[in-house]
């Protein structure tokens, strides 16, 4: 089969999946899911289901990606090949991600398997871009909880204490969390962690259900090291 061909079947595999993605459309999903910031219709149990079936398609997942829909790009992060994207191809989708859901499983699904991802954590922690800053501070958090050695966590803490509490609302959410996993990770700068959470006040009122943990960092903090002290 010639590329022309392949690129044929492919295009006609991804309008398949359109199509089906748009049977899969249900309001009130749509609705709860709006609700979150995220566009789109489709229950994320068959949309994982509908991934399975799929199977890893990297050449359908590229295609996927390309269209306007959220659906389709959420389907794209679980169908792709993670480590066969270069450094170039995710940096210019953690800019095109910008519904949160799409942000979220594009860093936690497909960044973190990538070789490049430590060289994007460095470059995008320090973007002008919010939103690309936090895709960073996320993979700071990462690094915190399973590969600590060769951060400075002092330093990340000072710069968590200088800008979290007028962050704009995804960068701080993400700064938040790497000061939790901070205190709840290492046990020499669990004081000041606790410290800055309650001097930042930052999601202090934050609605938290029941049998749930706060995202306040002293409370989240507390909980998640007396539950590893049973």
């Amino acid at each position: 089969m010639g590329v022309g061909q392949e690129a044929g079947v492919t295009g006609t595999m991804t309008a398949d999946v359109m199509a089906e993605l748009a049977a899969l459309e249900d309001p009130r999903a749509r609705e709860v899911n709006e609700k979150h910031g995220d566009d789109h219709g489709v229950n994320l149990g068959k949309l994982r289901a509908l991934a399975k079936r799929l199977k890893t398609q990297h050449e359908l997942a590229n295609e996927l990606w390309e269209t306007d829909d959220t659906a389709a790009k959420l389907l794209a992060l679980l169908v792709c090949r993670p480590k066969a994207f270069e450094r170039e191809d995710l940096d210019r989708m953690v800019r095109e991600a910008r519904t949160p859901k799409v942000h979220d499983w594009l860093v936690n699904y497909v960044v973190k398997k990538n070789p490049h991802a430590e060289e994007l954590r460095l470059a995008w922690s320090a973007d002008p871009d919010p939103v690309v800053a936090s895709a960073g501070w996320a993979l700071t958090t990462e690094r915190v909880a399973k590969k600590p050695e060769g951060l400075d966590l002092t330093r990340l803490l000072d710069v968590i204490e200088a800008e979290m509490r007028d962050a704009p609302d995804r960068l701080q959410w993400a700064m938040n969390h790497c000061l939790a996993q901070i205190g709840i990770e290492h046990a020499e700068h669990r004081a000041r962690a606790i410290g800055i959470g309650e001097r930042l006040e930052v999601l202090k009122d934050y609605p938290t259900p029941p049998n749930c943990t706060s995202p306040f960092a002293p409370v989240w903090i507390a909980e998640l090291v007396r539950r590893r002290e049973k």
